[in-house]
């Protein structure tokens, strides 16, 4: 009988062995399987060229050219859904140095039509902004005023206010 249990028992840790090592070996070659295609997703994303906003360093990085244009201090919002809308690539700097600081844009040198296509847009959206701002419109502040003069000039009943005791 103990010999039976003995036998019994080394059995089943040779069996549990077994199981924990083909675990463990599944694991490992599904972790090398993941880790190389992790590996390969970031060579594809370092390889291909970042698209949209960016940095002058990486603009000028991708080797294709690069023209700049200044553009006013209003409206870079703007600027920047629209130049998104076209698919440019672009990069914006900030010059502190003038008041109000201005902005330079700098762009692919091969996106001379998009860029022309963007700066249309943009100039049309800055030159309807200024028409709607020369318009003179008064402001809330001054309508406000002008509804309190005249509820302060109307002549107000006074309240009634009567007791009545109830029993």
């Amino acid at each position: 009988m103990q010999e039976e249990v003995s036998k019994k028992t080394v059995q089943f840790a040779v069996n549990g062995t077994k199981l924990t090592a083909k675990f463990l070996w599944k694991a490992l070659v599904a972790f090398k399987r993941h880790h190389d295609k992790k590996k390969v997703e970031r060579e594809v994303k370092k390889n291909t060229p970042k698209r949209g906003k960016q940095t002058v360093k990486q603009l000028v990085g991708q080797g294709q050219g690069v023209s700049a244009m200044e553009i006013g201090d209003s409206g870079i919002s703007d600027f920047k859904r629209i130049a998104n809308k076209y698919g440019v690539d672009f990069a914006i700097t900030k010059d502190k140095t003038v008041d109000p600081p201005k902005y330079t844009v700098f762009f692919k040198a091969k996106d001379a039509d998009a860029i022309t296509a963007v700066l249309k847009e943009y100039a049309a959206k800055q030159t309807k902004r200024k028409k709607s701002q020369q318009k003179e419109r008064p402001s809330i502040l001054q309508k406000l005023k002008k509804f309190k003069e005249l509820v302060a000039k109307t002549a107000r009943q006074p309240k009634e206010r009567r007791k009545e005791q109830e029993r």
